[in-house]
């Protein structure tokens, strides 16, 4: 690869930033993944588009390792318990049993194909294996993009379903893959007992330290805030927020390296700890999961222009059609047979919502990511690997994901009554009530507890900063704000 300076390679990155965000403004109206837009991008000015050469796998690893830590963290940070507890089990079910079946059945289906005369791939059974493995996890980023867009609510509880599975099936994929690699490189027979010990030690260790490591940030937090109070620095909120923003980051990353240090995954620790974190009485709560959350858009959008970058698309016509059988069999037999048997136990979760599941199986940058490890550990035929992984994750990405929303409502599983889950862009503490029952039609006759003020009514799309005779109709949404009165309070 030619070497390019600091000044160049800043030039090229704000340029590939910049016209990713223009294109993929208009995303949503062609009902794209904003996500694929930046992987176009990518390709467009790779080596078959505008000629940047970028073929450093060890770099795209490392970054790609780097982004995942931040994308799982938040989105441990926002997913709230009481969301998942209802479907925790059917969601470790996908994650692990589900994963596993995901790649054994499809692993299975590309060994056939690899026996076949007319096909152009040659895999054993193991590298056929380690090709499924690679795309065993799906896309969260991608999926939730849409709906986040839409502002689409789910039945059955549909969401927080995802939201756990997406966010806990990255380690058992990433587990699965290096398993592989070092059963193949070095020429060993894969054990059941050796995979399931090893499955058990990653995600022991990896458990245990994302919960102490979840605890420890917090109490971290704590000390800095009242270590600042004793001392009188008297900091502004704001500098608060953006110094604890900087110590959770510095957490996740103290995380994901101590737990790999002592043979677990740290994966896993790191999607624990946000899930901890994410349900902690932080400071400022709303302003760190804003921060938290431009740094996943910002590891995202980084690693699919980089993964752009690093294809050569004239390489994927060599392996169009066989990708093509591979990716049409996962959407259409592999992953929806694995969510059933998956979800076999679960009496409660309907039909309908176990074909929608089935289907909302994405491949985004996680599966491409993985991909680069038989690169980098010089596996025989990696490249061909690469070249399927990617050519299926565009596919998945042009075909599953442009229609999340429209097999939503074929199946009738969207969720037209539901409350939007902000109204005022302020954040309510989850002990605080958030209806208000009274006899009064008025403000004026509503009895409100003393030191409330009605500061704004919301009444359908429309907002009103209202008086004592503004009449209240059944709907309306009312920004209420009261004083502290509790001994220790400082502010009003």
């Amino acid at each position: 690869m030619e070497y390019l300076s600091s000044e160049s390679v800043m030039l090229v990155g704000s340029i590939l930033l910049i016209a990713g965000v223009l294109i993929g403004k208009s995303s949503y109206r062609i009902g794209l993944p904003i996500l694929l837009i930046f992987l176009l991008v990518g390709m467009g000015f790779g080596t078959d588009g505008a000629g940047i050469q970028f073929s450093d796998m060890h770099t795209a690893q490392s970054i790609g390792m780097v982004a995942l830590c931040i994308i799982l963290f938040s989105g441990g940070m926002g997913t709230k318990i009481s969301a998942i507890r209802p479907v925790i089990m059917p969601g470790i079910a996908l994650s692990t049993a589900g994963v596993l079946m995901t790649a054994f059945i499809t692993g299975g289906f590309i060994w056939l194909l690899s026996g076949m005369e007319w096909t152009n791939i040659h895999f054993a059974f193991l590298p056929s294996l380690l090709l499924a493995a690679t795309m065993s996890s799906t896309d969260s980023a991608s999926v939730f993009g849409i709906l986040g867009s839409q502002k689409v609510a789910m039945r059955n509880n549909l969401r927080p379903l995802l939201e756990l599975e997406s966010g806990s099936n990255d380690p058992m994929a990433y587990m699965l893959t290096i398993i592989l690699i070092e059963t193949i490189t070095m020429g060993s027979e894969l054990s059941g007992w050796s995979v399931i010990w090893q499955l058990s030690l990653q995600f022991g260790i990896g458990g245990l330290m994302g919960v102490a490591m979840g605890k420890t940030t917090s109490r971290l937090i704590a000390f800095y805030r009242t270590w600042g109070n004793a001392k009188g620095a008297g900091e502004d909120p704001s500098q608060a927020t953006a110094m604890i923003s900087i110590m959770i980051l510095g957490a996740v990353f103290l995380t994901f390296s101590a737990t790999t240090a002592l043979a677990g995954n740290g994966y896993l620790a790191v999607y624990i700890c946000g899930i901890l974190l994410g349900n902690e009485r932080l400071p400022n709560h709303r302003g760190i999961s804003k921060f938290m959350d431009g740094m996943t858009w910002l590891m995202q959008i980084v690693v699919f222009l980089m993964l752009g970058l690093l294809v050569n698309p004239h390489e994927m016509l060599d392996v169009a059609a066989v990708s093509l059988l591979i990716g049409v069999f996962m959407i259409a037999i592999g992953r929806p047979l694995s969510v059933f048997l998956s979800l076999a136990p679960f009496r409660g979760i309907t039909l309908r919502s176990k074909l929608w599941v089935s289907w909302v199986g994405l491949r985004g940058a996680v599966p491409i990511i993985f991909a680069t490890y038989p690169v980098v550990e010089n596996v025989q035929g990696a490249g061909e690997i690469f070249n399927i992984v990617f050519f299926v994750t565009l596919l998945s990405l042009l075909i599953q994901g442009t229609s999340v929303i429209s097999s939503a409502r074929k199946l009738d599983l969207i969720d037209t009554d539901a409350a939007p889950e902000e109204d005022f862009g302020v954040e309510l503490a989850d002990e605080l009530p958030t209806s208000l029952h009274t006899k009064g039609n008025t403000l004026r006759e509503m009895s409100l507890p003393k030191g409330s003020l009605v500061m704004m009514v919301k009444r359908g799309g429309r907002y009103m900063v209202p008086n004592g005779t503004l009449k209240l109709v059944p709907g309306d949404r009312l920004l209420v704000i009261q004083e502290d009165v509790t001994p220790d309070s400082r502010h009003a």
